[in-house]
This record gives structure tokens, sequence and C-alpha cells, in this order.
């Protein structure tokens, strides 16, 4: 346990950007699919998922509560929180209510295969007690490069599960992965892509750039000609998708710090803007601000 602070973590850690000021609070630990390529996050030996009993949850809540943190908002990890039944979840946002009654937002990561068994009024009932948002990783909407990257998703069964979750009335946080289709595939994973978040309308989308913090073996043993695009490539790529996306009310972040080109608007409002400036990029890379390799990273 860390000193002064209540709550006890398995390093390593990890949650979206706009979760920085959240309690991470872990309900599971590690992935319970842990099997996509191009993901380290959960692969060290200490984190073998496994979900957390409710007592050792409630004793952190009940320790946050007592040392007066100013808790706003809730976000369930590790990487696979909604792996839990509907029952498991529905007390975890119980007892973060009783605990910490400010709460005015609970968050989690979300893998499609984790709505395929639960019926929209189980999510109805999730987003009742507290469940206010979900980050979905479906990387891309086209079957051969999730196939490629052993996702063991389809552009069926995300589009399903985002369906599902709108329903519902839960906020989606879509996540794209820009060159993960490599050279060869690169045109089909934008436009597969676009029509998935096209079909979906999700509330937040945004794009990271894949990277391979400790190395490419294991991604490359899977997908052997797998050639990563380069910046222009990247580029090239992005402005496909940007110029097939339909979207009527969606915030885009292009803002991780994998990203070559900060990207930051509302789709279709601004979509002429950032289309603008990705191509203004292509044309110019130097002029263009882009991040160097030394700032990039996970």
């Amino acid at each position: 346990m860390y000193p002064a602070f209540p709550i006890h973590y398995i390093e390593p850690v990890f949650r979206p950007p706009s979760e920085a000021r959240s309690l991470i609070l872990p309900v599971t630990n590690g992935c319970s699919w842990n099997a996509c390529t191009f993901c380290e996050m959960y692969t060290a030996p200490q984190k073998k998922f496994q979900v957390r009993p409710q007592a050792d949850i409630e004793a952190d809540l009940m320790r946050t509560a007592q040392s007066g943190l100013p808790v706003r908002r809730v976000f369930l990890a590790d990487g696979d929180a909604m792996a839990l039944s509907v029952r498991r979840l529905s007390a975890v946002l119980e007892a973060v209510h009783r605990y910490l009654p400010q709460v005015e937002r609970i968050s989690a990561y979300c893998l499609p295969r984790n709505v395929a068994h639960k019926s929209v009024a189980d999510l109805r009932a999730l987003a009742e007690a507290g469940l206010r948002m979900v980050y979905v990783g479906c990387e891309s909407g086209d079957d051969e490069v999730l196939r490629l990257v052993n996702k063991g998703e389809t552009h069926a069964s995300s589009a399903a599960s985002l369906l599902k979750l709108g329903e519902a009335g839960i906020t989606r946080s879509v996540m794209l992965l820009n060159g993960l289709g490599g050279t060869r595939l690169s045109r089909r994973h934008a436009l597969e892509s676009a029509r998935l978040m096209n079909a979906s309308q999700p509330e937040y989308l945004s794009t990271l750039v894949v990277s391979f913090p400790l190395g490419s073996a294991r991604f490359q043993a899977a997908y052997p000609d797998f050639e990563l695009p380069d910046t222009v490539g990247l580029l090239q790529e992005m402005a496909l998708l940007m110029e097939h996306l339909q979207l009527e009310n969606t915030v885009f972040r292009s803002d991780h710090a994998s990203n070559y080109l900060v990207l930051k608007g509302r789709l279709g409002r601004d979509k002429a803007a950032l289309l603008a400036q990705i191509r203004a990029a292509i044309r110019a890379p130097a002029a263009a601000g882009l991040r160097p390799e030394w700032m990039r990273g996970l």
C-alpha cells in the first residue's frame, strides 16, 4: 500500500487520459482476454486476470472515505471491470455511492464481448446505478485487421455492443488505432472503422497510433508482413478516416501522446477544419508542428 494512500494497487495500472483526476478503484486485476497482440498492458505475471473480492473493494472505499480525499469521479480498473456480472457490478456501484455519496460519475474500460451477454435492460440498470461512461477499445472496424491482431471481435460484434450501450444510455468513448492495419491494410482499416463509427454514433471518439514500447515480436508473429506506415502514411490514413466519418455529434480527440498530430473538435461540425489540418500536415509535415519522436509514448 502506498504511504498515506488508501488503495493498494498491483502495478502497472492504466487509465484513460480523461480519468487523470479520478479515483482509480481496482475491481479486477488484468484483462480476461489479454490476447490482443498489439497490447502488452497486462502481460506481466502479476497482472494475471482475477476478480477482487467485494470485501476488499469495500475496504478500499471505506479507507478512501476516511481519508477525506475529494473524490468526484471513480474509474473501475483494471482493463476489464465490465467482465463482471451485472450482479457483481451492481454491488460495486452501490458500494461506491454508499461510501462516497459525492461521486458524480463512474466509468470503466469495456471490451465489446463484455456486453454480449448483458441485455439493454441490464445495462440500463447499471447506468441508473451510476455507470455513466465506458471506454471501448474497438481498434478497427475491419474484420481482417481484427483477425490478424487477435482482437477476438468482429465489425458486427463491436457494432452490436456499441448500439446496445447507446440504447441503455451509457456514454461511449471509442478508441481506434491509427496504423493497426499496416501499409497493406491501411485503406480498408480506415474505411471499415469509419463505417463502424457511422453506424454506432459514439459520444466520444479518439485515435491513438499503434506502438510497441516492448518490441513488436509478439505482434509480428501473428502478422508477419506488417509494416507500420511512415508519418505521412499515418496522416493519409487519418485523412481517409476523417473523409468518410459521418458523425452527428461526437467529440473527437487525437491528442494522446502516441499521436504525431494533435486534433480536437466536434464531428460533424468541425469535420472540414480537421480534414484541412490533416491535409496541411501531409503537404508540409515540417511546418505542421508534429510531435517529435522523443515526446511520443503510451
